[in-house]
């Protein structure tokens, strides 16, 4: 996935997941790596209380690496599993749908995907605090049944509201538990966002 939208405004995403708006300009948009966007932390005392802050997608890659990470997909690498253990670094990554190519090379198309029963949905992400900017990477997952057909690979880790709470304030092991595809039959996909 190389970009999603969020088509709601800084004050309705607030609204979805009680969270405070603050100042966040965000007026809706697209999103890809290494731009900003808007992300649901927790103030890591019980989580009870819930701001959205903006944050560049893309964390500083490991010592190997050379260019930003804004996937993780193996949640036990030493390199992620330290900031996994931390629940005030574990966010909720608001979005409206995400964009996946599929097809071969050639003849690729872009396929959105959205969960209709939920206008804004959130994925699992973690963030980094860095010296400029805070930054975040999108946790993936494997593919449910319907993404599988566009894109095999895996597909970004949506979390059930019913789950928002563990994900950014519950042990770690009941957070990562939640590391499962998102069904399927609850999600729609379209030639455009």
């Amino acid at each position: 996935m190389h970009h999603y939208r969020l088509d709601a405004s800084a004050a309705q995403i607030a609204a979805v997941f009680g969270a405070e708006a603050g100042d966040d300009p965000w007026a809706g948009g697209y999103v890809a790596p290494g731009r900003p966007a808007p992300l649901i932390v927790s103030d890591g005392r019980g989580g009870s209380r819930r701001t959205l802050r903006p944050a560049l997608w893309g964390v500083p890659p490991p010592p190997q690496g050379d260019r930003p990470v804004t996937h993780v997909r193996n949640l036990t690498s030493p390199f992620w599993i330290g900031t996994l253990r931390h629940a005030e670094l574990r966010i909720l990554i608001p979005a409206t749908a995400f964009a996946l190519w599929s097809g071969v090379e050639g003849a690729r198309q872009q396929r959105w995907f959205s969960v209709p029963a939920q206008p804004v949905f959130a994925f699992a992400g973690i963030l980094r605090r860095t010296e400029d900017w805070p930054c975040f990477a999108m946790l993936t997952t494997e593919a449910n049944r319907l993404i599988a057909q566009y894109r095999p690979q895996g597909m970004p880790l949506i979390l059930d509201p019913a789950d928002y709470a563990t994900w950014l304030t519950g042990e770690w092991r009941a957070a990562l538990a939640l590391a499962r595809p998102f069904p399927g039959q609850f999600m729609a996909v379209a030639d455009h966002p």
